[in-house]
């Protein structure tokens, strides 16, 4: 995940971005775990990596599992857990384990597609304390419902930021970008700014699941950088203002180098210095301080890594499961540098974006360490 925001709000504060190279370089306690507690879903979405169905998938993790895995995870250090699905409001337990996750002081977040959020489950919502809640928004009312192949999803999830933005709970829209709905993303914004909403995140297409299934949908690398300078002009303007807001990026970790170019071209004093900051963030985290386990208690180096299992939380502890690097993807994860070949190989800057996505390499030749194909980055850009 990268928080473009923060980066160029470093970018206008020179003394800020002096003392964001001198910290040194955050190495958490744990990774954060992304867990799909369920994989039913009423809603098909086109891009789903978890391929979910409106129907009960067995064996899934009990309640009593899953508090259990929430203890070891806690004693292993792990300080975000991000509960998903499928839609997790659709577990009967959720606001239970919730809750516990709370009580074992854990930061905790809720990905949904907001379509379920209404009157009557808003006070167990709020009752939990949920950090944020980030609600999915594939588009304006059109693209949207075709995304989700339902007629009215795109105002149930509207209905559901509006009810939670009222009600007090961090709220935020989650985006994924493709060659169908690019051109939504500037009324997107404005919708933003309308409902004041204070977070945006655009996760750029993962090949795996459904979005696999329909890679010919990802956006060309014009519109993603279009859609880069969309998101950063629409940062400055809103920092400008004084409005408190947040951008957020996923699943393409080319958005760092794109914004250290950027800073050359606008900031040219400060553009080395936001480069150190960048190495400090370190790029793609999968396998390192990103983790992922699934509705079966399969544990994977990040979400799109669904084919490759590292082990399971019934047969051992997570914290055993994530130390063990005989599994030789995750430890060429945890390589610094990785083992990446091709363009990436000759990247002047892959101590800004650690190799990228691992997931679009493997999908497309096989290997896991080749050239990542969604990096959108021209030869010149990167040196090769």
């Amino acid at each position: 995940m990268f928080r473009l925001s923060r980066y160029v709000q470093l970018l206008t504060s020179p003394t800020a971005l002096e003392k964001a190279t001198a910290a040194p370089r955050a190495e958490p306690s744990g990774p954060v775990v992304i867990w799909n507690l369920i994989r039913r879903c009423n809603l098909t979405c086109r891009h789903c990596y978890a391929t979910s169905a409106d129907t009960d998938f067995k064996g899934e993790l009990t309640t009593q599992e899953v508090r259990e895995v929430m203890g070891d995870l806690r004693r292993y250090g792990v300080p975000v857990l991000i509960l998903s699905g499928g839609e997790p409001l659709m577990r009967p337990d959720i606001f239970d384990l919730a809750q516990h996750a709370k009580a074992l002081g854990f930061y905790v977040a809720l990905s949904t597609n907001g379509t379920l959020i209404d009157e009557t489950n808003l006070p167990r919502i709020r009752e939990v304390g949920f950090d944020y809640l980030g609600i999915s928004i594939d588009g304006l009312e059109e693209s949207h419902d075709r995304f989700r192949r339902r007629p009215g999803a795109f105002r149930e999830s509207l209905r559901g930021i509006r009810l939670c933005r009222d009600a007090g709970i961090r709220v935020g829209m989650r985006f994924t970008l493709t060659r169908d709905n690019a051109r939504d993303l500037p009324g997107l914004l404005q919708l933003m700014e309308r409902e004041a909403v204070g977070k945006f995140y655009l996760s750029h297409l993962n090949y795996a699941g459904r979005g696999n299934q329909n890679r010919g949908d990802d956006a060309h690398f014009r519109m993603t950088r279009e859609a880069m300078d969309l998101l950063i002009a629409a940062c400055r303007q809103r920092l400008r203002d004084g409005l408190l807001c947040e951008f957020v990026t996923g699943n393409n970790d080319a958005d760092a180098v794109y914004l250290f170019q950027w800073a050359e071209r606008r900031f040219p004093d400060r553009a080395s210095i936001l480069r150190r900051v960048l190495q400090n963030w370190g790029g793609n985290a999968s396998g390192v301080k990103v983790a992922n386990i699934d509705n079966l208690g399969h544990v994977h180096p990040d979400t799109f890594w669904w084919n490759h299992s590292l082990g399971n939380v019934r047969e051992r502890p997570f914290s055993e499961i994530w130390e063990d690097t005989s599994d030789p993807l995750l430890a060429g994860l945890k390589q610094s540098p990785r083992p990446v070949g091709g363009r990436c190989a000759q990247c002047v800057h892959l101590d800004i974006c650690n190799g990228n996505t691992r997931t679009r390499a493997f999908r497309l030749t096989g290997d896991p360490w080749a050239e990542d194909p969604g990096c959108y980055l021209t030869d010149a850009e990167i040196g090769a």
